[in-house]
């Protein structure tokens, strides 16, 4: 397992303690349990195993990411006050959204990848 895989790992647990500690410390429907469960849920799905497609790899982990943005900008807009942050949350829904929108659409424009070891057998 690669050393980036590893960190991803350990990230992406760190993320889901976090969202489990902040659920436990009873912040349950607050701006940092969303914060919380936005991260984690990114982490996670970024976590997709290597297709051996570096397009589509990154697009798979690209789209999660993106998504967690979203989810980030919309806790910004239930929670913030400052009109600059909000109006950069707007901005990061609506451009995060679109860019989803391209990747899903390369990730369905594509053939199904082979795995690795397929390729050997040929």
């Amino acid at each position: 397992m690669s050393r980036g895989r590893i960190a991803g790992l350990v990230i992406g647990a760190l993320a889901l303690g976090l969202a489990l500690a902040v659920q436990a410390a009873g912040a349950v429907d607050g701006f940092e349990a969303r914060m919380a469960e936005a991260m984690a849920r990114m982490h996670h799905a970024m976590m997709a195993p290597s297709s051996g497609d570096p397009d589509r790899d990154f697009a798979a982990m690209m789209i999660p990411h993106h998504q967690g943005a979203v989810d980030m900008a919309q806790a910004e807009l239930a929670y913030g006050k400052d009109e600059r942050l909000r109006r950069l949350a707007q901005a990061i829904i609506v451009e995060q959204n679109q860019e989803i929108a391209v990747m899903r659409q390369a990730l369905a424009d594509r053939p199904t990848a082979e795995k690795p070891h397929e390729r050997q057998r040929q």
